[in-house]
């Protein structure tokens, strides 16, 4: 490989690993607030309430 060639690979290598460190940086600010945290679980647990009601009506109409 030519001189240009190697240095194309570690420029590429470069923008290759230097997006994966802000992708990693960017994904641990994500901060919420206890009422946001509140709100989630509590969708959370409707939604299992309801996958367990759909898979318990599943069951009887076999």
């Amino acid at each position: 490989m030519s001189a240009t060639e190697w240095m194309i690979l570690i420029a590429v290598i470069g923008f290759m690993l230097s997006g994966l460190y802000l992708l990693k940086d960017s994904a641990r600010s994500l901060n919420l607030s206890s009422e946001q945290l509140e709100k989630i679980r509590k969708r959370n647990a409707e939604l299992d309430a309801q996958e367990k009601k759909l898979e318990e009506d599943e069951r009887i109409n076999r």
